[in-house]
């Protein structure tokens, strides 16, 4: 089983920055799997934040953090990151982390492992 952990979230005032990490553990994930984040606030649909291939050739954004959000990953740590800037308290949500096993896609049902979410709040 794969094991995907979210940490770096928290209360932030608007205007602020926080840094997410997902770290990857358990079965060795397979070469090639893309890593994206989500996000989910209360009483929304779980939505695409951001993605980047296995060996971080591309990126893509949702249209509401593009500009504000850069995401990266380590792959000898098994490691991706989310940095987030300028933060707005619409930002506030569950931020997910989840692998994609064949790559590119923006749709919740195409991931394949989720982490548990880390909680980010904005305040305004």
């Amino acid at each position: 089983q794969v094991h995907l952990v979210e940490s770096g979230g928290g209360l932030v005032q608007a205007g602020g920055s926080l840094r997410l990490s997902c770290a990857a553990s358990g079965r060795t994930l397979p070469r090639g799997y893309a890593m994206n984040w989500f996000r989910q606030a209360p009483g929304k649909e779980r939505e695409f934040v951001a993605g980047i291939s296995w060996r971080s050739s591309s990126t893509y954004y949702a249209d509401s953090v593009k500009g504000r959000c850069t995401i990266s990953r380590d792959n000898a740590k098994n490691t991706v990151y989310l940095q987030m800037r300028s933060l707005k308290p619409e930002d506030t949500a569950v931020y997910y982390c989840a692998a994609d096993l064949d790559g590119g896609s923006r749709q919740t049902y195409d991931m394949d492992y989720w982490g548990k979410g880390t909680l980010v709040t904005v305040s305004s």
